[in-house]
């Protein structure tokens, strides 16, 4: 039988989220990220949110679990896959795929909104005037972008021999396969991302639908009791990527 349902996972906390939140804390310019972005590990924090994605994992029923795990090769989404499935108590094969990557912020990477604003003046501009889901800064990829890999991705998902796929990725990759399941607008995504953006070890759900116009229906999105159940810290951080603000937004896409 043909995948019937994606679980996405957006990573725990990361070593960068805590840098990137201590930048725009600060007001710095720079964040002080302690690797290149895919060798980021997640924080204690991030390993206690995974664990309980863990136990989540674990009280599902036979019918409801995952058959294999796709990730982003970037080390915390793929270390949030690992921790999960050994709290569960589950052996399954990781299939890595480059296009579940965070999205690449080219040379604005690093930066705060602060940092953007005084080194690259004429991005912060173009940013502005352009819109956060189409700006793409110089070497890197806007939210556009990302949504084209998404698609991709969802569509080789659709073949998946597994009835139930698990997915670790990022905030952004994840936040996009729900626009692309649902349909939504570039108006609709962005409000979603201001009002109610992915916490960190969110769970999401998609799951077919032959009645929806994209084959697909979000039935959860951005669950965390699993976080409160097990007394783990929830965390809704900004990240090393897309630290540019917006008026009073300063929240990042990931790290």
């Amino acid at each position: 039988m043909a995948l019937q349902q994606v679980i996405l996972v957006r990573h725990g906390q990361s070593e960068g989220n805590v840098a990137a939140e201590t930048a725009m804390r600060d007001g710095l310019e720079r964040i002080d990220v302690p690797a290149r972005d895919p060798d980021v590990e997640l924080s204690e924090t991030g390993r206690q949110q995974a664990s309980a994605v863990g136990h989540w994992l674990s009280e599902l029923t036979d019918g409801e679990r995952p058959g294999i795990v796709w990730t982003s090769p970037y080390r915390r989404a793929r270390q949030t896959g690992e921790i999960a499935l050994e709290q569960a108590e589950m052996e399954l094969d990781f299939k890595v795929d480059e296009r579940l990557r965070d999205r690449d912020m080219g040379i604005t990477d690093m930066l705060t909104g602060a940092g953007i604003r005084k080194q690259y003046p004429e991005e912060a501009e173009r940013r502005e005037w352009i819109g956060k889901f189409y700006y793409r800064p110089p070497g890197g990829e806007s939210w556009a972008d990302v949504a084209g890999r998404v698609r991709a991705v969802l569509a080789d998902l659709a073949q998946e021999r597994h009835e139930i796929a698990l997915v670790t990725a990022h905030d952004v990759v994840n936040l996009l396969f729900c626009y692309v399941a649902e349909g939504l607008d570039e108006e609709a995504v962005l409000e979603r991302s201001r009002t109610n953006g992915l916490k960190n070890a969110a769970i999401c759900r998609l799951v077919r639908d032959e009645d929806s116009p994209t084959g697909w229906r979000v039935t959860d999105y951005n669950l965390d009791e699993h976080l409160r159940r097990e007394d783990v810290e929830v965390t809704d951080q900004p990240g090393a990527a897309d630290a540019v603000g917006e008026g009073s937004d300063e929240r990042g896409d990931d790290a």
